[in-house]
């Protein structure tokens, strides 16, 4: 429920329309608006997710910077680095999973922006990696009889960790990206995953990795989503 209530408040930040830009034309009468191409954008920030998601669940801790630099008329490339640090229960196993991650990739533009503008409704792919480590904090024995009592293994000699694992996955996305006061942006984007390969560690899987999500033996696909805040830095090369 404490997510639902997240994506609420998210989403309410983009009620207001894209529209809402002032057309000017001074140059010729009856036109309405003279379309412009921004100029040479560094854009970078902040996922306002995790830090949030970190506030609420006691088993959670990350953050995420990303950026983009426009390139060439509507592309852009685009880069997210974070950490995460999650604790989940799955069946009969406790594990913590911790470490770093990388996306890089580009985005394509298909909004139709007017003089002055620089949002955005764009797709867009990622590249991901993550280095990170899994812990086994305590497990349940499993046993087809009921004659023993189920034992909970939580002493030393039972935690285990497991180091330099590693993963790479594609990401597809469409998101977008609205000027809320003079270059900043909110922005975003939903994503779905599919993993490509991965370090698992010794008699058990990956069961989660950092900037990809939960990871199980039957489905090699993730989603996931990030909510941003960015500034804009315009620039030109030379003079027009």
């Amino acid at each position: 429920m404490k997510q639902w209530y997240i994506w609420l408040c998210c989403i309410s930040f983009f009620a207001a329309p894209i529209w809402g830009q002032q057309l000017q034309d001074n140059d010729s009468i009856g036109v309405i608006a003279i379309k412009k191409e921004a100029p040479m954008a560094l854009r970078f920030g902040i996922d306002l997710y995790r830090p949030i998601r970190t506030q609420i669940e006691e088993d959670f801790e990350g953050f995420e910077l990303v950026g983009d630099l426009k390139v060439y008329n509507d592309l852009y490339v685009a880069l997210e680095l974070g950490n995460e640090n999650r604790t989940l229960q799955s069946e009969q196993l406790n594990f913590s999973t911790k470490g770093n991650y990388l996306k890089l990739g580009i985005d394509y533009n298909m909004y139709d922006n007017w003089k002055g503008m620089n949002n955005q409704v764009y797709i867009g792919l990622r590249f991901g990696n993550s280095l990170h480590q899994q812990t086994v904090n305590n497990y349940t024995l499993y046993s087809t009889t009921h004659f023993w009592p189920e034992a909970l293994i939580s002493n030393s000699n039972a935690t285990k960790t497991s180091p330099d694992l590693s993963a790479q996955w594609f990401e597809v996305l469409a998101g977008i990206k609205v000027q809320i006061i003079h270059n900043f942006y909110l922005g975003l984007s939903l994503r779905l995953n599919r993993l490509l390969s991965q370090k698992q560690p010794d008699n058990f899987n990956n069961l989660y990795l950092p900037g990809f999500n939960k990871v199980t033996d039957e489905n090699n696909f993730g989603v996931g989503f990030n909510y941003t805040l960015t500034y804009s830095i315009p620039f030109r090369f030379g003079k027009k």
